[in-house]
């Protein structure tokens, strides 16, 4: 059985390029458990605020339940559920979940893989990475369920795979850095160390994971900060190309205010002539499926 194959397609639900990563956030979270104990079941009572708070940092921005995912899992062969009474998921819902005294984890076939294969895990775990989420957020992820993360990179990616890899990388980088001429879009910061700039990424605004492409027209040259801040919501665009701030984040210090609450309507700085700024379709696409919340208001608007 290929297990690779089977976790790249895990069935979701999918509307207009909708994210959905319900459940890769529950997988990568059984395989973190597995990691640590192999044994371990996963009692929906006993992880269900883990899951919520796995949720509402990586998932889509509208409220959501690991209910679902925890149900629906087991139809892709990865997973198993039982209750009090025996094998099989009692229901999607919240409260059965809760009451019947539900537990899953990995299932059995996969559990005898990890074993045979050790380096399996870490392979499954680049492709759950990979397909669902920017590299901007993978270290980041590993440490929120609890994965090592020299673990979960070893065997990730060989062979042909990391050559296209590697080129598709170094293509956007150059294509985006050279495009905003090597200055963070939001803050103007060019930082060099001798003759190669430094801090400085290209980000995609619609996800690669999520068939953004690798295009100027997808891309902004940002500081490690604001990639960031920009893949997790705190930062977006708006229709007249100035910077989003969301209202739920809060920031009291001085560093907080410069580099980030001062963005608030501040014009995205490039592409240079001959480039285009980024496409209507994929600002819409991070407004929907990454921005939080609502925009701030910039200071002095509306008064008169």
């Amino acid at each position: 059985m290929d297990w690779l194959d089977r976790v790249a397609k895990l069935r979701r639900w999918s509307n207009n390029g909708s994210r959905a990563p319900h459940k890769p956030l529950l997988l990568l979270y059984a395989l973190g458990s597995h990691q640590r104990d192999a044994e371990r079941e996963l009692r929906y009572g006993t992880v269900e605020e883990d899951l919520k708070r796995l949720l509402a940092e990586y998932g889509p921005s509208h409220p959501t339940t690991p209910a679902y995912p925890f149900h629906h899992l087991v139809s892709d062969g990865v997973w198993e559920v039982r209750t009090d009474r025996g094998a099989g998921s009692p229901g999607s819902g919240v409260g059965v979940l809760r009451s019947s005294g539900a537990a899953g984890r990995l299932a059995p076939d996969l559990r005898a893989a990890l074993r045979r294969e050790p380096s399996l895990l870490g392979r499954l775990v680049r492709v759950l990475l990979d397909t669902h989420f920017p590299p901007s957020l993978h270290l980041e992820l590993c440490e929120a369920v609890g994965l090592d993360l020299e673990l979960a990179e070893t065997g990730a990616v060989t062979g042909a795979d990391a050559a296209a890899r590697r080129g598709r990388d170094r293509r956007m980088r150059e294509l985006i850095l050279t495009a905003y001429e090597f200055q963070c879009a939001f803050c103007g910061y060019d930082g060099m160390l001798g003759s190669t700039s430094v801090g400085l990424e290209a980000a995609h605004v619609r996800w690669w994971s999520h068939d953004g492409p690798d295009e100027v027209e997808n891309g902004l040259c940002l500081c490690s900060l604001h990639h960031k801040l920009f893949d997790k919501g705190v930062l977006g665009l708006g229709d007249d190309h100035r910077i989003l701030v969301s209202q739920r984040f809060v920031g009291r210090s001085e560093a907080s205010r410069q580099h980030v609450l001062a963005l608030v309507g501040r014009p995205v700085l490039g592409p240079q002539t001959g480039n285009p700024p980024v496409a209507r379709q994929h600002r819409e696409w991070h407004a929907r499926q990454v921005f939080r919340g609502v925009p701030r208001v910039p200071v002095g608007a509306g008064a008169g």
